[in-house]
């Protein structure tokens, strides 16, 4: 049975960590949702480590339902959260529902995240009233990161940390059935956590949340152009990608790949007739007179 945001929520209430991974494919969502992870981000970095952008920022609704409908046919149990791009929200309420719709209705997503506070408050409370579950986003949202300055931390001061507090709160209110907070300082992180009767999921947020969230590419070791400070590589297979395909580019050029091992066989009979023909204009001629025919 798929997990839904009620059991989000009581995990909150025993005490029980929250595990959140990104996939963006069919292949890896079904490895994840293997191993009992309950949530699955359809996240908008699939922009940067899948598409190969700078930032998450040209990342479209069409990148972003292609990925979200390759997730839900490979989980068959996590709660599917697809990441509303930039702009798919902010500029209208009927822009937002719109887009929203399509993560639940032709995704098959079950819940959609939107980056921000008060500032898209009226977009969450119009999207719960609808029947579409939100998660909201606070702290560094790298969807603003031209007014942000970059990827920097948020929270540090007091005029930060008083305004994602109260985001938090405003988020709570209008419905949010969780928070992911990015690059928030640990302490600031556990306050907003006690304060919220929802859970809050951290990305370089210390483990004082209620769960954490991670990028597969960070944590597989896939993705090198940038590791983030607050990811953990557990493996690190681009190396052993890379000796993989080294290795089969050798075997081709030196014909130890294909043997017969990995071949088709038939009947050298077959073969041996075949051979025997004196002209193979014939055997084509006689072919296509044949399919004639037929037709």
């Amino acid at each position: 049975m798929r997990v839904t945001i009620t059991d989000i929520k009581q995990m909150k209430q025993r005490g029980e960590k929250i595990l959140m991974l990104t996939a963006y494919d069919y292949v890896t969502a079904r490895m994840v949702d293997e191993a009992d992870v309950p949530v699955i981000l359809v996240g908008d970095s699939l922009g940067m480590v899948m598409l190969g952008y700078d930032s998450t920022i040209p990342v479209t609704m069409e990148d972003m339902i292609h990925h979200t409908k390759a997730v839900v046919r490979g989980a068959k149990n996590a709660l599917v959260v697809g990441d509303m791009p930039f702009m798919t929200y902010q500029i209208s309420l009927p822009d937002a529902l719109s887009n929203a719709t399509r993560f639940i209705q032709e995704g098959g997503a079950q819940a959609v995240k939107l980056e921000g506070g008060e500032a898209v408050a009226e977009q969450v409370r119009r999207l719960v009233a609808c029947g579409i579950p939100v998660m909201g986003h606070l702290g560094l949202t790298p969807q603003s990161i031209h007014q942000l300055g970059g990827f920097k931390a948020q929270g540090r001061v007091a005029t930060e940390a008083g305004r994602l507090l109260n985001d938090a709160l405003i988020l709570q209110e209008d419905g949010a059935f969780a928070i992911v907070l990015e690059c928030t300082p640990a302490p600031l992180s556990e306050l907003i956590t006690s304060k919220l009767t929802i859970p809050t999921i951290g990305i370089g947020a210390g483990p004082g949340c209620d769960g954490q969230v991670q990028v597969i590419s960070d944590v597989l070791g896939l993705y090198t152009d940038f590791v983030p400070r607050h990811a953990k590589q557990y493996a690190r297979l681009a190396g052993e990608m890379k000796n993989a395909i080294t290795a089969y580019a050798s075997e081709v050029r030196s014909l130890a790949f294909p043997t017969q091992e990995h071949s088709i066989t038939m009947d050298s009979g077959i073969i041996a007739e075949l051979k025997a023909e004196s002209n193979p204009a014939v055997i084509a001629s006689e072919a296509k007179q044949s399919r004639a025919k037929q037709s």
